[in-house]
């Protein structure tokens, strides 16, 4: 069981892309006029009015489930699973729709609802991201679900629209990354396979906030794509390859250290050796030249003390 938070402006975008399927289903829903896709988009948005001020009214929330649990995703437990999910992260007291999806191998759905709740005041989304990750935890572990095998095991060809874009744009960035030194670099190698970037900045400042993924008429966030790709780690990549390669770079020009540290003993034991030497000299023993020598300077002395005859 996997939750994605997504939040937006429009719930005619939404709600049209989720209820656009052929197959999709309503599995329930709360405050909402069921007549036709407009006529739920109305009851939304008529409802949003009461906060004005909240931009990004419009929460959705794919729930993706394992293959290996599709047998036991009933539309009953589906929906039972979808309706503890919302309320374990305080989505309470609001509209909301749940739509069933069959157009993967994986079972899923969605969850729309109304940031602003019945009484005009904003669903909270403090920590959501940290929440749901946990939520999606409680929830495996309660009713024994399986646990993903990450993106990586997912079929990309079976998905469709915005979801096989995201993936496509996902395998690109993880191919890319590790073989590019700089941003420049990765802007262009994603060129290449139609991925573009576009930066979030501060204000009117050149200070970037976000980073964004484009192909083709779909646009992801990077930590829409994957944690791992917000701008702020990205760029922390790419600082750390530099250090990294500047490192390699001192090293080539450096002493290694296991050739300096055998220099250092090398010299270490040159001195000693040296010093031993030097301790040698006095231990050798007096040659019969040197014994000649130490008497002739005796006899030299005793000269010196002789005492000649005055005349």
């Amino acid at each position: 069981m996997i939750g994605k938070i997504v939040k937006g402006r429009s719930f005619k975008g939404c709600i049209s892309y989720v209820l656009a399927d052929k197959d999709a289903k309503i599995l329930a829903s709360e405050g909402v006029l069921e007549v036709d896709t407009k006529s739920i988009i109305n009851s939304f948005y008529m409802q949003s009015l009461l906060n004005p001020k909240l931009s990004k009214c419009v929460g959705h929330i794919p729930l993706a489930f394992s293959p290996d649990d599709k047998e036991r995703m009933t539309d009953q437990f589906m929906e039972r699973l979808a309706k503890e999910y919302m309320k374990l992260m305080g989505i309470e007291n609001t509209q909301y729709i749940i739509v069933r999806h069959s157009n993967t191998s994986h079972p899923h759905c969605h969850i729309v609802f109304n940031r602003v709740d019945n009484d005009g005041k904003t669903v909270s989304d403090r920590n959501d991201q940290y929440r749901n990750e946990k939520v999606c935890k409680q929830l495996k572990d309660k009713y024994n679900l399986t646990y993903g095998k990450g993106k990586d095991k997912v079929n990309v060809q079976k998905l469709k629209g915005a979801e096989q874009t995201k993936y496509e744009i996902y395998h690109a960035i993880k191919t890319i990354l590790p073989k590019a030194k700089n941003w420049q670099q990765f802007e262009e190698a994603l060129k290449q396979k139609g991925i573009s970037i576009e930066y979030k900045r501060k204000g009117q400042t050149d200070e970037i906030q976000g980073i964004s993924f484009k192909k083709g008429e779909h646009s992801f966030k990077g930590s829409e794509i994957d944690r791992k790709f917000s701008y702020s780690k990205l760029n922390i990549v790419f600082n750390d390859s530099s250090y990294i390669l500047e490192q390699q770079q001192e090293q080539q020009t450096a002493i290694p250290k296991a050739t300096e540290t055998n220099l250092i003993e090398n010299i270490a034991s040159g001195v000693a050796d040296a010093v031993s030497g030097i301790g040698s000299l006095f231990d050798i023993q007096p040659s019969n030249y040197d014994m000649n020598k130490a008497d002739a300077l005796r006899l030299k002395k005793k000269k010196k003390k002789i005492k000649r005859p005055r005349l």
